[in-house]
């Protein structure tokens, strides 16, 4: 596994957070939610794409 999809998922979070607070701090919680809602579903992508890689590593292992 690399390294770099870790820095990627904390560098997300970050952006994820920082745009957050922003926006709950301006007055709009709706778009906030929506903001923070969008980053879980990139780094949700992001991890079922290295689990459908991981899968087929094992298929490919055991010859299924």
């Amino acid at each position: 596994m690399d390294v770099d999809i870790i820095f990627k998922i904390a560098a997300i979070g970050i952006l994820t957070a920082v745009v957050g607070q922003i926006l709950k701090n301006s007055g709009k919680d709706d778009i906030s939610t929506l903001a923070t809602l969008a980053g879980v579903v990139i780094v949700l992508f992001m991890v079922l794409s290295m689990i459908g890689d991981l899968f087929s590593s094992v298929r490919t292992i055991f010859n299924l």
